[in-house]
C-alpha cells in the first residue's frame, strides 16, 4: 500500500502516540462544535432564556465557540498530524527534539479548556470579528497563544529535521516546510497588528485588526496542506502518484512566495487603513494559480490512471478527493463575486472550508486511521457520511449565495435579515444544507472517534 512510504518512519511508539493525540484533537475539536451547535439551537427557543440557565449574550458567545473548534481547531490540529508525518519522512523515522513534537500536542488539548470556558461565563463579551472571532477574556486569548505556541512548536521541531535525508525532501516534505513557513508568517503578522495598537480599546474592531492580516496569511497554510491532501489521497487511491514531486513542490513553493507579501503590507500601508485590508484581500487570488495547477494536474493523472481499470469509486480516498475538489473550486468561483456585506462571502468562504475539510475526512480514513491500525468497516455508512456532508455544503453555499445575490445581509437574524421572497428561498436551502452537513459530519465524528477508541488494534490489511 501507498501509506507504507509513512508507516516505515511511524516506528516508534512515541511517534504513533503523537498522531493519535493530533488525530485526537482533530475529532474532540469536531466534537465540542457538534454540542456548541446544538446548545446554540436550544438557546433559540423562545422564552429559554427567562430560565436563568444561559450566560450573557450566549447566542454570540457559543457560534463564535462552534466557529473556532470546527475550523481554527480541526484544521490546525490536522496541521500538526501532517507536520508531525512530513518531519518522521525527512528524518527517517527518528527525528531530532521529539519533546517538542509532544509538547505540541499536550498545548493543543490545553488550548481547548482556554477557548470553551469563557462561553458559559457571564463577564466576558463577545466579538464577531472575521477569521478568528473572539470571545474577550484573557482565558480565551490564552487559549488562543497556547494553541498557537503548541503549533510553533512542532513547526520549530520541523524545521531541525529539514536536510538531515536530502532525498527524503519530496514533494509531501516540501508542502511540510512551505506551510510551517506560511504560519510562522501568520504569526508575525498577529505580532505586527498588535504592536501597531499600544493602548487600543479591546472591541470588535480591535479584533477586526489584530486577526485580519494574519487570518488571511493563514489561509495560504491551509491551501498548501490541501494540495498534500490531494496528493497523498491520489496516490492512496490509485495505489501510485498521479502528480509528479515537481508540480507539488512548484504550487506549494508558489504559494509560500505570495505569502511572503502578506507581512509587507503593514510597512507599506497606513495602519488600520482601508488600502492595508484590500491588499489582505486582494492577497487571497494567490491561492488560485496553485490550486489550480495541483487540480489540473491530478486530473491528468486520473485521465491516464483510468485507461489501467477504470475509476476506484469504492475508495473513500478517491470520493473524497473529487469532491473536496469541486466544493473548494465553487468556492474559488462564488469568490469572485463577493464584497463582504452579503451573504455571498460566507457562501465563498464555506465551500472553502468545506472543500479543505472533505480532504482532511480522507486522510482520516485513508491515512491518519489504517497507520495507527485502526481501519474501517467500508459499510454504506461510510459512503453516506461523506456523500451528505459534500451535499450539504454545496447546498448550504449555494442557499447563501442566492440569498446574498438578493441583498441579505451577512450576520444577521430574523426580522433583521429583511429577506424577500428570493432571499427566503435562498436561506431555506441554507437551512437544508446546513442540517444535512451537520448529519454528515456528526457521523464522521462518530466513526473516527469509536476507530480512536477502540482498545484493540486491528491487522494492516495487505
Amino acid at each position: 500500500m501507498i501509506y507504507a512510504d509513512f508507516s516505515s518512519v511511524l516506528i516508534k511508539d512515541s511517534a504513533k502516540a503523537e498522531l493519535r493525540g493530533w488525530a485526537g484533537l482533530a475529532i474532540g475539536s469536531l466534537a465540542v462544535a457538534g454540542i456548541f451547535a446544538i446548545l446554540i439551537a436550544v438557546s433559540r427557543i423562545p422564552g429559554i432564556e427567562k430560565l436563568g440557565i444561559w450566560p450573557l449574550d450566549f447566542f454570540q458567545k457559543g457560534l463564535i465557540i462552534h466557529v473556532i473548534f470546527s475550523f481554527v481547531v480541526w484544521f490546525m490540529a490536522v496541521m500538526g498530524g501532517l507536520w508531525h508525518l512530513a518531519t518522521l519522512k525527512m528524518a527517517n523515522g527518528a527525528p531530532r527534539a521529539e519533546p517538542l513534537g509532544r509538547g505540541g500536542v499536550a498545548m493543543g488539548w490545553l488550548s481547548m479548556i482556554f477557548l470553551f470556558a469563557p462561553a458559559l461565563m457571564d463577564r466576558s463579551a463577545p466579538s464577531l470579528n472575521n477569521y478568528l472571532p473572539i470571545i474577550i477574556d484573557p482565558l480565551y486569548y490564552g487559549g488562543l497563544a497556547t494553541l498557537g505556541a503548541g503549533l510553533l512548536l512542532s513547526a520549530v521541531r520541523l524545521f531541525l529535521n529539514v536536510g538531515r535525508y536530502p532525498e527524503k525532501l519530496d514533494g509531501f516534505a516540501w508542502a511540510g516546510i512551505a506551510s510551517a513557513v506560511i504560519y510562522i508568517l501568520a504569526l508575525v503578522s498577529f505580532l505586527n497588528a498588535f504592536v501597531l495598537m499600544p493602548g487600543a480599546e479591546v472591541d470588535e474592531a480591535y479584533n477586526e485588526y489584530l486577526f485580519w492580516g494574519g487570518g488571511h496569511i493563514l489561509q495560504f497554510a491551509n491551501t498548501t496542506l490541501l494540495i498534500a491532501a490531494w496528493g497523498i489521497l491520489g496516490a492512496l487511491a490509485f495505489g501510485k502518484a498521479l502528480v509528479s514531486d515537481r508540480v507539488m513542490k512548484t504550487a506549494v513553493i508558489l504559494l509560500m512566495l505570495f505569502a511572503l507579501i502578506g507581512p509587507a503590507f503593514y510597512t507599506t500601508y497606513e495602519a488600520l487603513s482601508f488600502e492595508q485590508r484590500q491588499a489582505f484581500t486582494d492577497l487571497q487570488y494567490g491561492l488560485g494559480p496553485s490550486a489550480l495547477l495541483m487540480a489540473l494536474a491530478t486530473l491528468f493523472g486520473m485521465v491516464q490512471a483510468k485507461g489501467q481499470g477504470g475509476l476506484p469509486w469504492k475508495e473513500p480516498a478517491f470520493l473524497c478527493l473529487v469532491l473536496s475538489a469541486l466544493v473548494f473550486g465553487l468556492g474559488g468561483i462564488f469568490g469572485f463575486f463577493v464584497d463582504g456585506a452579503d451573504t455571498r462571502t460566507p457562501s465563498h468562504y464555506h465551500a472553502m472550508i468545506g472543500g479543505v475539510g472533505l480532504a482532511y475526512m480522507g486522510l482520516f480514513y485513508a491515512l491518519f486511521l489504517p497507520l495507527l491500525k485502526r481501519d474501517l468497516n467500508r459499510g454504506r455508512a461510510l459512503y453516506w457520511q461523506i456523500y451528505l456532508y459534500a451535499f450539504g455544503q454545496v447546498l448550504q453555499c449555494i442557499g447563501l449565495y442566492i440569498a446574498g445575490s438578493d441583498g441579505t445581509a451577512r450576520k444577521a437574524a430574523g426580522a433583521e435579515q429583511g429577506l424577500t421572497l428570493i432571499g427566503k428561498v435562498g436561506m431555506g436551502l441554507n437551512g437544508l444544507g446546513g442540517l444535512t452537513a451537520v448529519i454528515g459530519g456528526a457521523m464522521f465524528i462518530w466513526v473516527c472517534a469509536a476507530a480512536l477508541l477502540r482498545k484493540k488494534q486491528l491487522e494492516q490489511p495487505a
